[in-house]
């Protein structure tokens, strides 16, 4: 296990060397100077004469090669300071701080929900194959995930303010600080991303199923003579779950950095929000940390669905 966990950290080496270097030349390359206009909340937006923006680059470092700012970026993420915003100022590590335990709720609650609706609906749908109930839930699969997920937070975010007069609230609440408060604002942005995820999860366990349920030890165990629950339960359950744990982590993956377009239409502090915050400035330093986070948790998630196997299948080692 541990030579197998020692590799998979050295092939992660160069993944994570490549987005930074894919991020950092993307943001170098884009048409457009962010240095050239700054906004002002009292003066509105002015033009910087070219010694205020030789002077600020210098400030900035950004008239140095591009391999130096490069290393001295590197410099500061492995020393733990990612730096500061080109607006205001503030430390990127405290916001990603600040804002990253409410996308890693609402992420968690997601794949939660996915698991709690999807993986029944989908065992029950291979258990009960050509029914009513299978081609119901086969056409609802379809739909939810035909369905883009802020399309349905906007439908979310509509019956809730005409039913329950919801309004998200404007401030960040930690789940420790305030619970209610933390839940109203985490709990709509959880249920539109994980209705669409259930029914991808669904469809992923049901197919799993139906193929596990053909395999001879299946039958083996059905024909000495255990009950129908045991059989789906302790062999077929397990088996099935190596593609829906795949697939769960890929999405879980994407959810921890922050789903962009549900984050926004409920205007939820976290880091989507706060990289379409950052896009809309061009505000480098910030889109490059936070790509380079994103990285770091697709490489951290597609480690551990990995080591799961182990877990789900007693067939697979790791040597």
């Amino acid at each position: 296990m541990s030579k197998y966990l020692l590799n998979r950290l050295l092939i992660a080496i160069p993944t994570i060397f490549g987005v930074t270097v894919l991020i950092f030349l993307a943001m170098r390359v884009i048409p457009g100077d962010p240095l050239q206009l700054i906004v002002s909340e009292s003066d509105g937006i002015y033009v910087l004469s070219e010694e205020e923006l030789q002077s600020l680059r210098a400030s900035l470092g950004l008239d140095q090669p591009f391999h130096i700012q490069y290393l001295d970026w590197m410099a500061q993420v492995i020393s733990g300071d990612m730096g500061s915003s080109f607006w205001n100022k503030e430390p990127i590590s405290g916001m990603i701080l600040r804002r990253g335990p409410i996308s890693a709720q609402i992420a968690i609650m997601a794949v939660v929900l996915s698991w709690l609706i999807g993986v029944p609906i989908g065992m029950l749908s291979a258990m009960w194959r050509n029914s009513l109930m299978d081609h119901l839930s086969r056409v609802g699969i379809t739909v939810f995930i035909a369905v883009p997920s802020y399309w349905l937070g906007l439908l979310i975010i509509l019956f809730s303010v005409l039913v329950f007069t919801w309004r998200p609230p404007i401030t960040i609440i930690q789940l420790w600080e305030d619970p209610l408060g933390n839940l109203s604002m985490t709990v709509l942005p959880a249920m539109a991303l994980g209705l669409g995820l259930s029914a991808a999860t669904a469809r992923m366990a049901r197919s799993a199923a139906l193929e596990v349920l053909f395999e001879d030890y299946i039958r083996t165990a059905r024909a000495k003579g255990l009950r129908e629950t045991l059989v789906v339960w302790r062999h077929v359950f397990k088996n099935a779950m190596l593609p829906v744990v795949t697939t769960t982590g890929l999405a879980l993956g994407g959810l921890l950095g922050g789903a962009v377009s549900v984050e926004t239409a409920f205007a939820v502090p976290g880091l989507g929000k706060l990289l379409v915050q950052g896009m809309t400035e061009r505000d480098w330093m910030m889109i490059q940390n936070l790509v380079l986070l994103y990285g770091l948790i697709y490489v951290i998630i597609n480690l551990l669905v990995d080591l799961s196997y182990a877990f789900l299948d007693p067939r697979i080692r790791y040597e």
